[in-house]
């Protein structure tokens, strides 16, 4: 198993405990020279804070642990390509690379449906290497959502 994929697998269970809230998903774990520093996972369901994303709460967590705003020399792995705003606290923060379980064909703002972390003249760019154990990142988030369907499906039925 490479690096990658052993961070790759603890933003997996950061994901997994998401889903246990009934959340989207979605785990993204910080770390800097071979050591995990931050790990968080989407909490917008249970928090009803719109900007409670699994990577805004692991940057959060990073710089008050390395008490700094810029995270010059750490990684991210994250289960699922990066909204706008995740994209663009990514930027601010300076993580030097990002790493991507799958993509967001729908808001992913990291090379899916537009690149805010290559293709703009920001002060900052951010490696990216995507698809990390991409299968194990894509079948949490359709079951999940099936799930909510089916859920949906049969509350409905029974109105």
């Amino acid at each position: 198993m490479t690096s990658a994929e052993k961070f790759m697998k603890e933003a997996l269970k950061e994901a997994k405990k998401a889903l246990e809230k009934e959340e989207v998903p979605v785990g993204a774990v910080i770390v800097k020279d071979g050591k995990i520093v931050a790990k968080a996972h989407n909490t917008k369901e249970t928090t009803r804070n719109a900007i409670c994303h699994a990577e805004i709460l692991a940057i959060q967590k990073a710089c008050k642990k390395l008490n700094s705003w810029r995270l010059l020399d750490c990684e991210m792995y994250v289960t699922l390509e990066p909204c706008s705003m995740c994209a663009g606290a990514l930027i601010n923060s300076r993580i030097k690379k990002l790493y991507i379980g799958t993509d967001d064909s729908k808001t992913g703002a990291c090379g899916s449906v537009l690149n805010l972390l290559q293709d703009f003249k920001f002060n900052h760019k951010i490696e990216v290497d995507k698809y990390i154990l991409k299968e194990e990142c894509e079948e949490l988030l359709k079951d999940f959502f099936k799930f909510l369907r089916e859920r949906n499906k049969y509350e409905k039925k029974s109105l």
